[in-house]
């Protein structure tokens, strides 16, 4: 049975109950609560201090940055902001953990409610967004387990949602969608690889029509797209097994392996209680006041959304474009920046089209990035320019867009140093063209008889010969009054 088929037969008799909870590092330049480096990469345990290390008698101080990242993220998904917050200690032991307790929040949240529509239109509700610090990291090799607490006190956002996701691919969409208003913000880099940006999700069954939730298993710190939903779908078949055979499914905390592609029991899964939360006594209340809130709100830039309305309904591209290019903050700024370096002949959709495909191919494959990118804008944003003067045809700016990426040459000093200049010269191409069609006289009779294709083949051949220097839509004018019976 094919995995689609299956996956068929299991949706038919249960429903999956999805919610994802996202951990978010902050981009700022120091920790939660103390002004130690958040910089990744650094020798184990050199970013550290009593404070982050849980010396006693250390008392934290609130980075401010954070406060005002946390209301940016709540006005982006539409959230309610509290003006009054409580940071509380999440007790547990975990050898990354130098404090015994975690500063997070618990009953008084930074924020609640909001949400985030997705590519089908589902709307996923949600349930909180707070503020905590993150814990260090275990590294486990050569027999033995260390401990890097550089991590530790490194601020996050845990952005928390209602059980509304119904498939992996829902969840995949959720968090590209959540990593990218992240991105817009400025408030995190994202970077699932460096585990920046990381999400348990927890999952269950019900059966088909049932209100009642089925016992849900918590899948802990996925930090790939794909992974994720790789993790889920195999989490739903693992409970539909274990339900089609009589059998309870147990809540416990679970690990993806990507290598066998499975998860695997960590531990049984804890509760609320578990924790034993209580307030932070060496905390105040988080009191944010409206006019910060105010404040914070003025400095928010255009969002996913918004400008992908906007480069549909101004710049009359594609919604599929359109979402291409705002995906991520530094593409969307690259394409606006090569157009507003264009000449006014440029049309968006040929930007488009050059970022989307020509430029990507590029970048994929020498694993650019767009902040800064190697080919600067201004060069990409010449080389249309040529383009829609008819200065060159398309298919010489391609072979000029690979000497660019080859060289520091700019695209004019390119075209003018080989010869290139696309010739528009009416009675040098009725020439080339003339003697092509009495060439070929066979296929002027198929396309005298209806056979329209056979131009292509005609304009292939005047191409050729002129080294693609001829002006394709001169060629295609003088084809087709040659080309008449």
């Amino acid at each position: 049975m094919s995995t689609t088929h299956a996956a068929s037969t299991i949706l038919s008799r249960y429903e999956p109950v999805i919610g994802l909870e996202v951990h978010c590092q902050l981009k700022t330049e120091s920790k939660l609560f103390c002004s130690c480096s958040t910089s990744f990469g650094a020798l184990p345990n050199h970013h550290t201090c009593p404070v982050c290390l849980g010396y006693p008698g250390v008392l934290p101080v609130l980075n401010k940055k954070v406060v005002d990242f946390a209301a940016k993220m709540a006005m982006s998904v539409g959230a309610e902001i509290h003006p009054n917050s409580v940071f509380a200690r999440k007790q547990y032991f975990y050898p990354d953990l130098p404090k015994g307790y975690q500063i997070s929040q618990f009953d008084k949240p930074f924020c609640t409610g909001g949400g985030i529509k997705l590519e089908d239109g589902h709307y996923v509700r949600l349930a909180r967004i707070h503020i905590e610090e993150d814990a260090g990291k275990n590294v486990h090799g050569d027999n033995a387990s260390y401990v890097d607490l550089n991590r530790a006190g490194i601020p996050l956002l845990e952005i928390v949602t209602e059980p509304d996701i119904s498939s992996p691919g829902q969840a995949a969409d959720y968090l590209k969608r959540v990593r990218a208003i992240v991105r817009y913000l400025g408030i995190g880099d994202g970077n699932m690889e460096e585990g920046s940006f990381r999400c348990d999700a927890n999952v269950s069954l019900k059966p088909k029509g049932s209100e009642k939730l089925g016992t849900r298993a918590e899948i802990k710190n996925l930090n790939s797209f794909r992974n994720i939903e790789k993790a889920i779908t195999y989490e739903i078949f693992r409970q539909a097994d274990i339900l089609d055979q009589g059998e309870q499914v147990l809540q416990e905390t679970r690990l993806y392996d990507a290598a066998t592609g499975k998860t695997q029991s960590m531990r049984s899964k804890e509760e609320s209680h578990d924790y034993r939360y209580f307030p932070d006594p060496d905390l105040p209340i988080l009191q944010v006041s409206k006019e910060r809130i105010e404040a914070v709100a003025a400095t928010m830039p255009e969002l996913p959304d918004a400008k992908t309305k906007r480069f549909v309904e101004t710049m009359e591209l594609s919604e599929y474009d359109a979402q291409q290019l705002t995906q991520d903050r530094d593409l969307a700024e690259y394409y606006e920046a090569v157009l507003a370096r264009s000449s006014k002949k440029v049309a968006p959709k040929l930007a488009a089209n050059w970022i989307l495909t020509d430029l990507m191919h590029v970048v994929h494959d020498r694993q650019w990035n767009f902040e800064p990118c190697p080919l600067q804008p201004e060069r990409l944003a010449e080389l249309l320019t040529l383009i829609a003067e008819d200065t060159i045809s398309g298919k010489i700016a391609k072979k000029v867009f690979e000497k660019m990426i080859a060289s520091d040459k700019s695209p004019r000093a390119i075209v003018q140093e080989e010869g290139l200049v696309q010739i528009s010269d009416a009675s040098e191409i009725q020439a080339v063209v003339e003697e092509i069609v009495a060439a070929n006289p066979k296929q002027v009779e198929q396309f005298q008889a209806g056979k329209e294709k056979v131009l292509g083949f005609f304009v292939g051949q005047v191409m050729k010969k002129s080294r693609g220097k001829f002006n394709p839509a001169l060629v295609n004018e003088i084809l087709l009054k040659c080309l008449k019976p």
